[in-house]
Order: structure tokens, then sequence, then C-alpha cells
């Protein structure tokens, strides 16, 4: 359970929830140009773009990114897709073989925009391969935006898609053309307070604001969380300060998030473990946890981006509460 928001205004904040019942001790993590960045089965890159984003925190040496960033301003996140992903296997595929885990590098050490990510994965295929044992292959798709426009790549059984993606949101399954049909039927929601259409001699007052988004799904299922980040990104103002856009970023993303408890599962309650908001024009990676609440930051160009060594920051860090008397 995730969810993605690209937001385009004045400036670009590309980010994501992460939803899940357990972790692997997630970093920031700075991947620098020179940084050698082995594929299994695509070669190799000794040099490419510096990248940042939240990554496992094991193995130490190997950048396996949720979500990240290049120094060039695209961003992509990969969001879990149960019963829908599907990876051939790599003896059955054409083009550049890429592994899931290995798509957000593959495409950000690469590319510089949209366009060119685009082009690039009209010629690969995800296949049937997972990092290790101990870490099995997960059902995934992916966000990729830049400050322009943004794409929705699926890899299923009917082959690999990649969609355009008009509202600037995804979450998980189903697929993102029964997403898109879905949103259809909330097409009359409004941020504007409806006019009384109830038939009958006497009109019925309000009982308050909010009125003309009745109806606006409210529980956490993957669909309804598409339909209210769609609802809420399409209309907050987009002239706003930076700040202040950084600010409406989490406001949304807090429409979205799961809150200790109310989704449980056997292996415990399901959790916005954190959220991320690249500024991607600036290379800063913000993000906030579900102990801490404060927004932190990590710049990418004040890691050293030339270097060959990974950079982690630590992603969970203790409460912070500003004490007044």
């Amino acid at each position: 359970m995730c969810t993605a928001i690209s937001y385009r205004g004045g400036t670009h904040y590309f980010g994501r929830t992460l939803d899940l019942e357990y972790g692997y001790h997630e970093t920031v993590t700075v991947t620098p140009r020179r940084f050698p960045l082995p594929f299994r089965l695509a070669g190799r890159m000794d040099t490419h773009h510096a990248i940042i984003g939240i990554s496992a925190g094991e193995p130490r040496d190997y950048p396996l990114y949720y979500d990240g960033t290049n120094e060039h301003g695209l961003a992509i996140a990969a969001l879990n897709f149960p019963n829908y992903a599907h990876y051939p296997p790599a003896g059955e595929a054409a083009g550049d073989r890429i592994a899931p885990f290995e798509l957000i590098l593959w495409v950000l050490g690469q590319c510089a925009d949209a366009d060119e990510a685009e082009a690039l994965l009209h010629h690969c295929t995800v296949v049937n391969l997972p990092f290790s044992e101990a870490l099995p292959l997960t059902p995934l798709h992916w966000m990729i935006a830049d400050r322009r426009r943004s794409l929705v790549v699926e890899s299923t059984a009917e082959g690999m898609h990649i969609f355009r993606n008009p509202v600037d949101v995804m979450t998980n399954s189903p697929d993102f053309p029964a997403q898109l049909g879905h949103l259809q039927s909330f097409r009359a929601l409004s941020a504007k307070e409806p006019p009384c259409r109830f038939p009958g001699p006497d009109r019925l007052p309000g009982v308050g604001r909010g009125l003309g988004a009745v109806g606006l799904p409210g529980d956490w299922s993957s669909p309804s969380r598409f339909v209210r980040a769609a609802f809420a990104l399409g209309n907050v103002p987009r002239d706003s300060d930076d700040f202040t856009a950084l600010e409406d970023f989490f406001r949304i993303t807090d429409c979205v998030s799961v809150p200790r408890g109310c989704i449980r599962v056997e292996g415990g309650d399901v959790i916005t473990r954190y959220t991320a908001c690249a500024d991607t024009a600036r290379g800063l990676y913000y993000w906030t946890t579900s102990r801490n609440r404060q927004i932190q930051c990590v710049s990418l160009h004040r890691a050293a981006p030339e270097g060959d060594q990974l950079r982690r920051f630590p992603l969970y860090t203790p409460r912070q509460i500003r004490h007044h008397n």
C-alpha cells in the first residue's frame, strides 16, 4: 500500500507514502556519479547521473531504492502491485532485460527527463529475477515524472505498458486503466459549495462547508486513495511560494496516510512508515516518518555527487517536540 504524487507548480515536487507493517531499516541514500552499478543481465554503468532517494538499509553496498530522483530532476517511485504484476522469465524476454529491483537505477542512471525514460523503456523488459533468496521478487509498478509530465509503467501478463498519467497520482492495484475508469465515477465532486437540487417546494439548508465533496471515498483501499489523492492534488492552488507548496504536498499525502490500527494484517498494523518529497530542481529530499513528523532534508548536491561511495543518512530519527514552556 502506497501513494505517489507529482506536484507541478512553480517548482516540481515528487514523492510518495510507504505503507507497510514492517520495514527494512530504510535510509536516505545518495548514489554518486562514479559508484559502479552492475546489472544482472544488462552490463554495468561505471559512470551515471547522481541519484538520491530512500533505499533498504541492507545490503549496505547496493542501493535498493524504493523511490528517488536524479541530478537532472527525473524522479521514480516503485509501488506494490499485487495480483497484477507479471515478470516473464529472462530467457523469454527481448531487449534490455532488467530485474524489478534494478529499474529505478536503470532509468535514473541514464535518463534526464520523462521523454528519455519513455524511449528507454520501450526497449526494456522487466524479468523474473529476484535480488536474492532473502529478498524475493516483489510485485511492483512504477510512476516516473519530471516537471512537465508523468508516466506509469506496468509489467502484466499482457506485456510491458507505459501509460501517460493525466492526474499525476498512482496507488496500487488494480491496473492504471482500471484506476482511471473508477475515477470517472467521481466526476461530479467539487471543492465548491453545490446548489440545492433536491426536489420539493422548500429548499434544504446546508449543514456546513465541504458538501461539494460528499461521496469522496474515505477508506484506505487503493482505488479510494487514488480518488482522494487525485481530488486533493487537482484542487490545490499552484501559485504558492515554494515552501507553501512543500507544505501543501505533505497535506495532500496526509489525506491518504494510514493511521496505526486502521489496517490490521497477520504481520501487524499497516502504517505510513514514511512520506518522501523530492524538490527535483534543487536535488533536495524531504521526508517525515510515523514517529517523527518534523520535515527533514538531505541535499544531493551537498553529498559529494561526483564521488564513488554510497552516502547513507538515517531515515528514522527520534521524536522531536518543541516545548515552549
